[in-house]
């Protein structure tokens, strides 16, 4: 039986740099690599310092995931030192989170993602009347009309006519995969561009609250540097917050009349595709959204479910839980690490040992986390998955609605493992979204009533006791768990290490050899043509890589590496 190797080296359409190798027999893949290709130095960077800086420096970390470090970050430090923090800065943290979410998960199905499964040149043989049907049998947005869908495609025409695709260079148009009839194609391209406004408008609530974006400056170890008083306006007042609140509404009508029923609407059409992609099903969550000072009472639940057992599911109850804490390790067999050895991060180290690709042995940057001694995805699915296992009602809800929407379009039922697949972690993002709004509309209202109150503190100082303390941020980030670690001692960084959601799902063979969630859920993927392995990439896309995150590049020479001009 012959057996084809392909590497797809750049993946494309992700932040950081991406190699996938897969071994393909009989049409289909039978083994797979994934290795990252640039070396953590972020940690290496961070030993020594104030750990009130921390926050600062790892949201550099990446250009897309600017917000969740920071917030991982000064969670570790106030862990350390046991510090609560004051409910205001609590909420706004959380609108924060939530904005940056939204705005995430929108730009990675329309931007990232969709093109894996949307023919933009077949959108040309639509016809604008029949689109503007299929659209409005899946909601009532106002836009779902003819008159737009003919004025999109004929963008489309004359972007193709140019023949400077920009964007839309070097797609797999025409690929026997790509199965969307023209006019669901045009309807995806009309929302992929509107898509690229209300991404802005939920980016414009993070600027409002966080001071820019990217890379926010309002955190600080002890709640936020937002100084809140309703009638001065050089404080957080009430017209920003009535700006929040009109942000917010506009952004609503898009997620759950557009961005809903178009990842309803691909699942049902590429109903074939539900079986593939599923890989590691042990998930790993966290819950997120504290509603109280010590993190304790959370809005969305989170926890471990082995196996894809829902009914085995355990719950990870509070910041600072040692259930989490104890659980959590890393290997480095098949990393470009000095050693072989398996750690918790407050013992892990980043000390570069470079070998070349070497598939037995080391083949990658990223290291291999484990949760209790096993591979675990995490991710929206893996959200998702333990919000049903924890009952929460908003999760339930909307999921319900989804499965029967597909399942009617489908002409089949849809049971509850379909979203074990490639397309299930796009519904579980999408489905995570409608919950995130909701979130933030508490946490608005929570905000404004907790001002009208009179609280209006936002910072707790905190205090560095000699002698070493350690302690461990979590959030669930747009890609999954991410957690930071730090040991202080007598007021600075001994030792920080960041164990981020795409080395969970990223990382290469584990200390017993076990496949990470990417090379997993390649396995049995069909490849209609090894010289274009589209199936490949909507795979690898489902899981929104940030390889960034993973493996952060760090240069000790402090050699030019890159010139820009701006022109």
């Amino acid at each position: 039986m012959t057996t084809k190797r392909i590497s797809v080296d750049p993946v494309t359409r992700i932040e950081g740099h991406l190699r996938v190798d897969c071994d393909i027999q009989d049409g289909k893949v039978v083994n797979a690599w994934s290795s990252g290709q640039m070396w953590r130095g972020i940690e290496t960077i961070l030993t020594g310092r104030d750990p009130r800086d921390a926050w600062l420096y790892t949201q550099r970390i990446c250009g897309v995931c600017t917000t969740v470090h920071a917030i991982a970050s000064v969670r570790a430090v106030e862990d350390a030192l046991k510090l609560e923090i004051p409910l205001n800065a609590q909420l706004i943290r959380n609108l924060i989170i939530a904005a940056h979410g939204i705005h995430d998960h929108v730009v990675h199905f329309y931007h990232l993602s969709a093109l894996d499964w949307v023919d933009v040149v077949s959108a040309l043989q639509a016809d604008p009347k029949a689109t503007e049907a299929l659209a409005q049998s899946l909601s009532d947005w106002p836009n779902n009309n003819a008159a737009h869908f003919a004025a999109v495609q004929a963008r489309v025409k004359k972007l193709i006519d140019s023949g400077q695709l920009g964007i839309f260079a070097h797609g797999y148009w025409g690929h026997e995969a790509m199965k969307l009839p023209p006019e669901a194609n045009l309807m995806a391209v009309a929302h992929y561009l509107e898509a690229l406004e209300y991404q802005r408008k939920s980016n414009q609530i993070t600027a409002i609250l966080g001071s820019k974006t990217p890379h926010i400056q309002n955190l600080a170890v002890g709640g936020v540097a937002n100084a809140i008083n309703p009638d001065d306006q050089s404080a957080l007042n009430m017209e920003r917050l009535a700006y929040i609140q009109t942000l917010m509404a506009e952004l609503e009508g898009f997620l759950r009349k557009v961005y809903l029923p178009d990842v309803i609407a691909v699942a049902a059409l590429y109903a074939d595709w539900l079986p593939y992609g599923a890989g590691v099903m042990n998930y790993l969550s966290v819950p997120d959204f504290p509603r109280d000072t010590k993190g304790t009472d959370f809005g969305m639940p989170g926890g471990y479910i082995p196996a894809a057992d829902l009914d085995a599911f355990q719950a990870v109850k509070h910041f600072g839980d040692p259930f989490f804490e104890k659980s959590v390790k890393e290997s480095i067999k098949h990393s470009w690490y000095q050693g072989d050895w398996t750690r918790s991060p407050y013992e892990g180290e980043t000390v570069p040992d470079y070998t070349d690709f070497q598939e037995e042995a080391a083949y990658s940057w990223v290291k291999s986390p484990t949760f209790n001694d096993e591979p675990a995805q995490v991710g929206p699915l893996a959200n998702v998955l333990a919000m049903v296992a924890a009952g929460h009602e908003g999760t339930l809800q909307y999921l319900d609605d989804a499965v029967t929407r597909i399942g009617a379009i489908a002409g089949k039922e849809v049971p509850l493992s379909a979203l074990h697949s490639s397309l299930g972690r796009h519904l579980a993002r999408c489905i995570r979204t409608q919950v995130l709004y909701d979130m933030m509309v508490d946490n608005y209202d929570a905000l404004v009533a907790n001002i009208a109150s009179g609280d209006v503190t936002s910072f707790n100082p905190p205090t560095f006791p000699k002698g070493e303390q350690m302690g461990y941020g979590f959030h669930e980030a747009p890609r999954g768990v991410l957690s930071h670690w730090v040991v202080i001692e007598n007021g600075k960084i001994k030792n920080y290490q960041a164990v981020v959601p795409s080395t969970w799902n990223a990382g290469p063979r584990n200390q017993n050899d076990a496949r990470g969630p990417y090379e997993a859920s390649l396995i049995d993927n069909p490849i209609l043509d090894e010289e274009r392995p589209l199936e490949v990439l909507r795979t690898v896309h489902s899981f929104d890589p940030c390889l960034a995150c993973a493996i952060h590049l760090h240069d000790n020479e402090r050699q030019e590496i890159v010139s820009v001009k701006a022109l």
